[in-house]
């Protein structure tokens, strides 16, 4: 079974569904035989490279609301993260995330990307390292086992920008606004971050339906 992932990883609601998906996936019986492909979906493009804004005041700003209700949304978020043992932290600031998603496709060929994906989501939101900063990124490139020298010349070009492009068409293209968006088999799409039930019953689902032969281990 196949599952892609549309997200973006300095989306709050994208990292509370990868950890409620992670936990479905514990709970499924075949999990060993699920591949999961993370896509590359850019919340927000036009955030710079580097922000002299704090997140509150860039959604404040983006959204046309008060900071005062910027604050209010970021305060609940941080609380759900805690309840689910994840963090979440208010002082992060904006980044721009067309580098990561090119180190993202990087690290897939390498057999690297759930790793790298999980520790962009950590550097940003729990210890809130900036994920647009090239050194930073490189340097978490290497603690996902992929080659820094390697990692540092792929951002010194555009390569993998059309992969990024690409998938981004392909979420439009199958009806997907925001993230994150999960596609089951192709079959079942679930927009947002789901209780992990309701990820446990798209697996169960979709592998109930699948042909018997497909679920053949071999």
């Amino acid at each position: 079974m196949i599952v892609e992932v549309w997200e973006d990883v300095v989306c709050p609601w994208c990292y509370l569904g990868d950890n409620r998906f992670e936990a479905a996936l514990a709970k499924f019986a075949h999990r060993n035989e699920v591949r999961v492909t993370r896509r590359s979906f850019e919340l927000d493009p036009a955030a710079p490279l580097r922000s002299n804004q704090t997140i509150v005041q860039r959604l404040s700003s983006k959204y046309g609301i008060s900071l005062e209700e910027a604050e209010q949304r970021e305060k609940q978020l941080s609380e759900t993260a805690a309840s689910e043992g994840l963090t979440i932290r208010p002082d992060r600031v904006p980044a721009n995330t067309r580098d990561a998603h090119r180190l993202l496709h990087l690290a897939a060929d390498h057999g690297h990307q759930d790793t790298l994906a999980k520790l962009l989501f950590v550097a940003y939101f729990a210890k809130g390292e900036v994920v647009s900063d090239k050194d930073t990124l490189v340097r978490i490139a290497g603690e996902a086992g992929i080659d820094t020298d390697e990692a540092r010349d792929i951002l010194r070009t555009d390569a993998y920008g059309k992969e990024v492009s690409a998938d981004e068409n392909e979420a439009r293209a199958l009806g997907a606004n925001g993230v994150p968006f999960y596609v089951f088999d192709r079959r079942y799409g679930i927009s947002g971050a789901q209780p992990t039930d309701v990820f446990l019953q798209a697996l169960e689902q979709t592998w109930a339906e699948r042909p018997p032969s497909s679920n053949r281990r071999g």
